[in-house]
Order: C-alpha cells, then sequence, then structure tokens
C-alpha cells in the first residue's frame, strides 16, 4: 500500500537524522519500534514517540538560545 503521508522536512537532507532520532527515543522510553510495519503498535505509542522527539527538541533549541 501506498503511502498517504503529506508530511514533509522542510530540509529533505536531515531525514535520516530524524529517523535515527526517532529510533533512539522510542528506544529510550521502551516503545518496540522496528524498520517496516509498525501497525501493531497503540496509537498511545506512537504518539510518545513522537512528543517526546518534540519534548527533546525544544529543550536543545532552548539551550542554545541561552547560549549554552
Amino acid at each position: 500500500m501506498a503511502s498517504r503521508s503529506s508530511n514533509r522536512a522542510a530540509v529533505p537532507e536531515a531525514k535520516s537524522a530524524l529517523d535515527r532520532f526517532k529510533y533512539e527515543v522510542a528506544s529510550e522510553i521502551g516503545v518496540p519500534l522496528k524498520d517496516g510495519y509498525n501497525g501493531d503498535l497503540t496509537s498511545r505509542q506512537n504518539g510518545s514517540v513522537g512528543g517526546y522527539m518534540v519534548k527533546k527538541m525544544i529543550e536543545a533549541q532552548e539551550k542554545q538560545m541561552a547560549g549554552k
């Protein structure tokens, strides 16, 4: 089945880094994310990965803006 996602990376070159980050975050919070099909995961599990990614990105940006 073809992907119907309309999500587009603002910087296409960053896709591989974002994928690595996604798997790192999933591992940190105990979500068994794997390459390929992940339809066996709950919406809550998938959402927690995305939410934690956003939290970590915001923290990193705040540190950068504070000059640390």
